[in-house]
């Protein structure tokens, strides 16, 4: 065989591979940038209801602690309280509690007290997947309530006429997440 009859095919992609390799590429990465949001989304909503679960835990031993030593009508006073109190160890993206502060003043993806409201306040930090909860800046609250039998139906706590169950860590207005 003659060398000259050996084709060499030294030319390298041509523009149509070059193309659909770069789409390929692009949607891939279009792929993976989604599904890291999506995760980054499900991290900070599983932390939030992580902390709040650790505080309706507290809530839930202080009920259990009141009621051992029958000092169940002393729950009255812990109504509207910072259940942030009630841990051994607050959460490193705690504020402290602030009175009166304009909430968008503060830092995305932190807990504070709200003092006038008397309301514990997380600050979401993706606001685009989150729905409900405080408006601007979007924000979930929750507040320690009273929990008791409403004898004459009219939905505030009357003492001596109602009896107290418990307390609730509650949402203040409710609030939900969506993954897109």
């Amino acid at each position: 065989m003659d060398r000259g009859d050996i084709k060499h095919c030294n030319h390298g992609f041509s523009l149509l591979e070059l193309v659909i390799v770069i789409v390929i590429i692009s949607v891939l990465l279009v792929l993976a940038i989604e599904r890291l949001l999506a995760l980054q989304v499900d991290a900070e909503r599983v932390t939030m209801e992580t902390v709040a679960g650790t505080l309706r835990s507290a809530v839930g031993m202080k009920v259990a602690e009141s009621i051992v030593r029958s000092k169940v009508a002393d729950l009255k006073v812990f109504e509207g309280s910072n259940p942030m109190d009630l841990l051994a160890e607050v959460p490193r993206n705690y504020l402290g509690e602030q009175d009166g502060v304009d909430p968008a003043t503060l830092d995305d993806g932190n807990w504070y007290f709200d003092k006038r409201a008397k309301s514990l306040v997380y600050l979401v930090r993706n606001k685009g997947f989150f729905s409900g909860g405080l408006p601007n800046p979007p924000r979930a609250g929750f507040a320690v309530r009273l929990v008791y039998s409403d004898k004459d139906g009219n939905g505030v706590f009357d003492q001596g006429k109602d009896e107290i169950e418990g307390l609730r860590l509650s949402p203040v207005e409710k609030y939900s997440w969506s993954r897109y």
